[in-house]
């Protein structure tokens, strides 16, 4: 069945209400690791916003 349909990725078996469901198993954030050292090398992982604001008051917090 998973070749039928030219599934390249693990699929999920669920039973519900007396049917046989499969699914793609997502992998949640699949290829981030790359991504993210791709952004690292093209010296794109700067901040777009700066976490801590000229302005900001952190004694309240303190």
């Amino acid at each position: 069945m998973i070749e039928k349909y030219n599934s390249k990725d693990t699929v999920e078996l669920v039973l519900e209400k007396g049917y046989i469901i499969l699914k793609p198993k997502n992998v949640a954030r699949k290829g981030w690791d790359k991504a993210f050292k791709q952004m690292h090398d093209n010296g794109d992982d700067k901040l777009l916003i700066d976490d801590v604001f000229e302005d900001e008051n952190c004694e309240e917090w303190s």
